[in-house]
């Protein structure tokens, strides 16, 4: 990949966000990408989506989705909205195969959870979160695809992509520099730009 310095190359948000995918290690599938470049923010007084997940399929992916990425000094994956934003993706824009693989990838992760255990997957600590994950992740190196990869793709995607994060962490400026509307010519070098 180059990058080009030529003006007349436009950084479209499509490409923006893969790279910034490149850049965090993390390959966003076409649905994924879709997703983001298509949603909307709700308008006032309309209904929530409909959730796609179970009510125990939707703790275990938060309970993933913060372990991939947990709060620290910076809000965690829990906090802006992630469980949410992967359950959108999963009813609205996921491929049957893709959304095949994360409904197969949570039963397994809550079996192996109360094989070990005895618990659900939500209700472990942490550390046995952690442990169960590595194992999961250490088993999806050598595959493309799994459960583990699109669940941390979807993380750091809807992590990146939230509004509280692009303001509070990465500090986005929608106007780079100060924008003054309007200024006296003579406070501009009298020049008229549009002659």
């Amino acid at each position: 990949m180059s990058f080009s310095s030529s003006p007349s190359v436009d950084l479209t948000r499509r490409e923006a966000i893969r790279r910034a995918g490149l850049l965090l290690g993390v390959a966003l599938s076409p649905s994924l990408l879709n997703g983001v470049l298509r949603a909307k923010s709700g308008v006032a007084g309309s209904a929530a989506p409909k959730a796609s997940f179970s009510a125990s399929q939707t703790e275990t992916v938060a309970a993933v989705a913060e372990r991939i990425i947990p709060r620290t000094d910076t809000p965690g994956a829990i906090d802006v909205g992630v469980p949410a934003f992967i359950d959108l993706m999963y009813g609205e824009y996921m491929t049957d195969e893709e959304k095949r693989t994360i409904a197969a990838g949570l039963a397994d992760l809550e079996k192996r959870s109360k094989a070990a255990h005895t618990l659900s997957f939500a209700e472990l600590a942490p550390a046995q979160q952690d442990a169960l994950l590595k194992a999961i992740a250490v088993e999806s190196q050598k595959k493309q695809k799994t459960f583990f990869h699109q669940m941390r793709e979807a993380t750091v995607l809807g992590f990146y992509s939230s509004e509280q994060i692009g303001k509070n962490v990465l500090h986005y400026n929608p106007v780079p520099g100060r924008f003054d509307p309007c200024v006296p010519i003579a406070e501009v070098g009298n020049v008229n730009w549009t002659k």
